[in-house]
């Protein structure tokens, strides 16, 4: 029989890398993001604890508050996706934040623009 302590004993390794799949980051890519190794990493989705500063940090990476973490559900998950799915509701649609940094976008399609505009005066010039 458990107790209530080992009810309450959470895994926060394994949540955060359940968050970390969801949100489709690589083990590598959010080690690169926090100055670690990906082996670190791994380590640290083996660990039963985390230490506050370390969750802060990865929860700022991934996106979500530490408490997110904390209280991750996967059941509350499935039944986020499944009650979105089943309902036709517009307001029950769940918001998805993309994977990538939206200014990273705009600085690589305004650099792209420039190397086009830069290769159209060098045609211009050589006229």
């Amino acid at each position: 029989m458990e107790t209530k302590e080992q009810f309450k004993k959470t895994h926060l390794g394994r949540k955060i890398s359940r968050i970390r799949e969801i949100r489709g980051i690589k083990q590598d890519a959010l080690a690169m993001e926090l100055g670690l190794s990906q082996q670190t990493i791994s380590k640290i989705e083996q660990s039963e604890d985390v230490d506050d500063e370390t969750l802060d940090k990865i929860s700022k990476a991934l996106g979500v508050s530490s408490d997110a973490i904390k209280n991750f559900s996967e059941e509350a998950v499935v039944n986020i996706i499944a009650n979105t799915v089943n309902n036709h509701d517009q307001s029950a649609s769940v918001f998805i934040s993309p994977n990538f940094n939206p200014i990273d976008k705009i600085v690589e399609l305004y650099e792209r623009l420039l190397k086009s505009e830069q290769e159209k005066n060098e045609l211009l010039n050589k006229k």
